[in-house]
């Protein structure tokens, strides 16, 4: 199947198709992805803990943007590593690059979250 760049969805319906496409997303990272599980359990356990703190709301919103960091960087590595094996499953220096970098993505966006967290709630 070919795509046509002028027939692409309008409106309403390109909105409605795009949502569709995001939660087939979820739905594949939530089944297949351990560490998008793990991370989302992170979002889960923490973000109700965030109302515990006496900190400003701003405080909260960005105790709770570094923990969404961490899902939105591991999602991109996962799409990385889908590329990367769309291409090709042998072994090649840059495949293994391209998966590395993603994964240095994931640790850094970690680190942010952590940071982020001590720096609020600590310092």
């Amino acid at each position: 199947m070919k795509f046509d760049v002028n027939n692409k969805p309008k409106g309403l319906r390109r909105l409605v198709l795009a949502n569709e496409n995001s939660l087939k997303a979820f739905r594949w990272l939530y089944k297949n992805e351990a560490a998008f599980r793990q991370e989302l359990l992170l979002l889960l356990l923490l973000t109700p803990i965030t109302f515990l703190f006496d900190i400003t709301r701003l405080e909260q919103v960005t105790l709770i943007i570094s923990l969404l960091f961490i899902l939105f960087t591991e999602i991109i590595n996962t799409a990385i590593e889908a590329v990367v094996d769309r291409i090709g499953l042998e072994i090649h220096p840059l495949s293994g690059l391209a998966k590395d970098l993603g994964s240095a993505a994931v640790f850094v966006s970690l680190v942010i979250a952590s940071l982020t967290w001590l720096a609020i709630l600590v310092f």
